[in-house]
């Protein structure tokens, strides 16, 4: 229990740290740490990441920075989507699935980097193709069937990695938000968390109605979530946010390596 609660801390922590992308990390380290498969793990993460990420939604919302419209239009593709995503993983074998994983975090790992050495490309600068653009008077999206196609299918694609590999997803949304619209990161982050929370639900509840969400694991790993997302936001204010973005690049690169080695083996 001891184990899982400060599995879980970490994972907090390190979604509050890097943004929503961080809990990307939860099910390796329910892999390594408390030896399960991909399959068991994904509900169990997706139940602490989904938890930690309402939190900071709500925090996002009493600021202002979450754009709840848009969450509300993303979340309902991912709910749709998220269920098929576990009934593949359920039917997909584990060797398998801990390569996919491996992948998708090797992925998440570069564009991480990337974006960290980089920042001034891509991320806030407001283009003429962009395809959500609030309006100046009011600060809302002018809703277009662009806007709402690009949204829907960010979601959709969220919502079918959250259940297949049982990630929340945010490494598919802040990407998407930085490149369909124009709001600042937080509201990006903010944003996304909104929608990790909601398409998780889906994914929680489907997976406790199947009888394959393990609650021994779940609820000390959760509780750890919500503490180390807490205080991580008192220590992101106080670390310069590139560094850490490389520092989870490289953790993120040194696990996708474990889990292929671990696929060999």
């Amino acid at each position: 229990m001891l184990t899982n609660l400060l599995l879980g801390s970490a994972i907090g922590v390190i979604l509050a740290l890097t943004g929503a992308g961080g809990g990307i990390l939860a099910v390796p380290a329910l892999m390594f740490g408390a030896h399960q498969s991909v399959a068991q793990a994904g509900p169990v993460g997706l139940l602490a990441v989904g938890m930690a990420a309402a939190l900071g939604a709500l925090l996002g919302l009493r600021t202002g920075t979450v754009r709840y419209r848009a969450a509300m239009l993303i979340s309902s593709a991912g709910m749709l989507l998220s269920p098929a995503g576990l009934w593949l993983a359920r039917r997909i074998d584990n060797q398998w699935l801990t390569a996919l994983f491996a992948v998708v975090l090797l992925y998440v790992a570069y564009r991480t980097w990337r974006q960290a050495s980089h920042p001034g490309t891509g991320a806030d600068d407001v283009r003429a193709d962009l395809a959500c653009i609030r309006d100046a008077s009011s600060g809302r999206f002018v809703w277009t069937s662009r806007c709402a196609r690009a949204m829907a299918l960010s979601g959709g694609i969220a919502g079918l990695m959250s259940g297949l590999l049982g990630v929340g997803g945010g490494f598919v949304m802040v990407p998407a938000l930085k490149r369909y619209t124009d709001l600042d990161i937080k509201s990006v982050v903010a944003t996304s968390l909104a929608v990790i929370a909601l398409v998780s639900a889906t994914g929680v509840v489907s997976s406790a109605v199947a009888g394959i969400l393990d609650w021994p694991v779940a609820i000390p790993f959760s509780a750890g979530a919500l503490a180390g997302m807490l205080a991580g936001r008192i220590v992101a204010a106080r670390i310069a946010g590139p560094q850490m973005q490389k520092g989870f690049a490289l953790v993120s690169s040194v696990v996708a390596i474990g889990l292929i080695v671990k696929v060999w083996l």
